[in-house]
Order: structure tokens, then sequence, then C-alpha cells
């Protein structure tokens, strides 16, 4: 393996750390979650690092980066919502706003064709919402702390994130498409 290929390997690593996330939440073993999931966070923040300090970026790379992020955290909502730690009505608005943007996405890539997605800034804080939910949601299970009022809290924060970023992505995305449809 080249260096430059590290990024898409801690990538890698990521996705294959979806199982054991799902598997230890099952499990009730929370304390366990939270250190995988700071292994992943560890990861994601290193595979960032080395792609922008040495230009290692690549086209791996930027679909691998969004889609280990996305499977842990779709995964990680779903599995909470089977275990009856987040509500149904959250866990549906994520993941109904997940199967949008990659229909869509898939839409345009057969029918447009090839494009370049970067993530909203709505985007980047309805993701780190996500996350603080899972944590949050996963910590007040082990650990009683920081509370149920904060998780319903952080709950409806993600729940405006999602549907504001979704709906910025379908205005943007459809704005584009409509664009190459009709070149001025």
């Amino acid at each position: 393996m080249r260096p430059r290929d590290i990024p898409n390997a801690l990538c890698v690593l990521r996705i294959f750390l979806v199982a054991p996330v799902v598997w230890l939440l099952l499990a009730g073993e929370f304390t366990w979650v939270l250190l995988v999931f700071f292994v992943a966070g560890f990861t994601d923040g290193l595979d960032g690092f080395l792609a922008k300090r040495f230009d290692w970026r690549s086209r791996l790379g930027g679909v691998l980066d969004p889609l280990a992020d996305k499977l842990l955290l779709v995964s990680s909502f779903v599995t909470l919502g089977y275990i009856g730690l987040a509500p149904v009505w959250l866990l549906l608005v994520v993941v109904t706003r997940d199967i949008i943007i990659v229909s869509g996405a898939t839409a345009y890539r057969l029918l447009i064709g090839e494009f370049e997605a970067s993530p909203t800034r709505v985007s980047k804080a309805n993701s780190a919402l996500q996350l603080l939910y899972v944590l949050a949601a996963v910590a007040d299970a082990a650990y009683g702390l920081p509370g149920r009022p904060f998780v319903e809290l952080v709950g409806y924060g993600v729940l405006a994130t999602t549907v504001v970023s979704g709906i910025d992505y379908i205005v943007t995305w459809g704005q584009r498409a409509w664009r190459a449809g009709h070149p001025t």
C-alpha cells in the first residue's frame, strides 16, 4: 500500500466499524459503543488531515469518506430506534432525507451526468448534530449523562437541520438539473 492510500484505508476501516457498533448497541454494551465511535472519529479526522496535508485526495476518497460517515450514522440511528433510544419519527426523518438525497444524486448522474457533490454548511451542521445525538443517547444509556432532556433537545435540532438540509439539497440540485437541461 502506498502512503497516499492511507486516507482511503482509514475510510474502509470506518466502514468495517459499522457492524461492531450495531452489534454492541444491540448487546447494550454502550461504553464499548462510545469507544468504537471515538476510534471512528479519530480515523475520520486523521484521514481528512492526511488527505489535505499531503494532497492525498482522491476521487475514491471523495466517495468513501461521506459513505463511511453516512453508514455509521444511519446504522446507529436505525439501531437506536430499534432498541428504543431514539424516537421512530426521528429515525424516519433522518433515513427518508438520506434516501431522497441518494435517489436524487442517482437520477442526476443517470439523466444529466457526473457531478461534484460537496456538503453545505447546513448539511455539515446536520451531520454534527446527528453525531452529537448518537453520542448523547448512548452516553445517557450508559451513564445517565447528559440526561434525557438534553438528548431530546438535540433530537429536535437534528429534526430541524435534517429537514432544512434536505430542502436545501432538493432546491440546489433541482436548480442545477434545470439549468443543465435549459442552457442560456
